[in-house]
């Protein structure tokens, strides 16, 4: 009987080193549910229990594609922009009334000169004559 436990407790050892070293070499992005601390933590705790969950669920399998992430959706994305939300929001508004200035002005430009006669009209097909030299 004891022979047995023995051999229980050293396969219960292996498997635990074996979740360990799976999970240290596992890429964080392929990780499902927790953070890997915890998954060292339930693995440590639950000494059968913590491997077969680890090796069950606990990372995404190789051909399984996650569902993408929209960028505004993703903390580590947010966190690398340097402006606020309302800071970005108000820099492009003032972007936005430049080029809508820019597009007033340009137009009122345009209908100053456009001093097209009634024989000029815009459908007119006919090519222009070349200069004579």
């Amino acid at each position: 009987m004891v022979r047995w436990l023995v051999i229980g407790g050293v396969a219960v050892l292996a498997l635990t080193i074996y979740a360990l070293v799976d999970l240290f070499v596992t890429a964080s992005n392929r990780l499902r549910a927790f953070p890997k601390p915890v998954w060292i933590a339930i693995i440590v705790v639950l000494p059968l229990i913590g491997p077969a969950l680890w090796l069950f669920i606990g990372k995404n399998r190789p051909g399984v594609q996650q569902k993408p992430v929209a960028p505004d959706d993703d903390p580590r994305f947010m966190g690398t922009l340097s402006e606020s939300a309302e800071e970005r929001i108000r820099r492009l508004e003032e972007e936005l009334r430049a080029l809508d200035d820019e597009d007033n002005s340009a137009g009122e430009k345009s209908d100053e000169h456009s001093d097209e006669g009634p024989d000029d009209q815009p459908g007119d097909s006919t090519p222009p004559t070349p200069p004579r030299a």
